[in-house]
């Protein structure tokens, strides 16, 4: 079937914007550039987009998998759900182009304090909600301690993962997916008495 024009353009808009952040920077990349490599016209772009910024939001939405609200996680196991948001990947065709628009993007965010702000709400908090909904769920549940820091548990959770990423630096084809080794960890330690066993890598269930 055959996507309407306006969306063809939508997404050809993206891609082109994708490769020259990648290839150019952020700064060096004009609407006009853009507009150039897309075939679309600077004034459609604008009518999607109300600057190269707004443009960029949604680019890295795009990359990372989260143009689209992910859906609640409820197992009834929440170890296993924790493992869950843990373990969701980017898009394994970005790998490479995420790989070379990560420094630009790190640094026009030091730049631009706003729009930092805005991507780390929109790339970076969703799954940070996500897993504060099934630690709040845990305690409601009496299955983790009413005294549990949210906040803590959200380093406890996340570090192993950022430590990976900034010191191993491996894709995500690659990368062994340490998510579930995590969220056990988590669980064996908060607990209260074991009620729900922890989930095991491997484990579907």
């Amino acid at each position: 079937m055959v996507r309407p024009r306006s969306q063809s353009a939508h997404d050809s808009v993206l891609r082109a914007a994708l490769e020259l952040f990648a290839e150019r920077g952020i700064e060096a990349t004009s609407m006009d550039s853009i507009a150039q490599v897309s075939m679309v016209s600077k004034a459609t772009i604008y009518n999607h987009w109300a600057n190269k910024e707004a443009l960029l939001i949604e680019v890295m939405l795009f990359v990372n998998g989260l143009d689209r609200v992910p859906e609640d996680v409820d197992s009834g196991n929440p170890c296993h759900d924790l493992a869950t948001v843990l373990s969701r990947r980017p898009p394994d065709e970005f790998d490479a182009v995420r790989a070379r628009l990560m420094p630009s993007l790190i640094a026009y965010s030091a730049l631009h304090r706003e729009f930092g702000e805005a991507w780390r709400h929109r790339v970076m908090e969703p799954p940070r909600q996500s897993l504060k909904r099934i630690l709040r769920r845990a305690i409601k549940r009496g299955l983790l301690p009413s005294t549990l820091d949210i906040e803590l548990s959200m380093a406890l959770l996340l570090g192993p993962l950022m430590y990976r990423h900034i010191f191993h630096n491996e894709t995500h084809s690659s990368a062994h997916d340490i998510g579930p080794e995590v969220a056990g960890a988590f669980w064996r330690a908060h607990c209260i008495d074991g009620r729900t066993a922890p989930f095991k890598p491997g484990n579907k269930k």
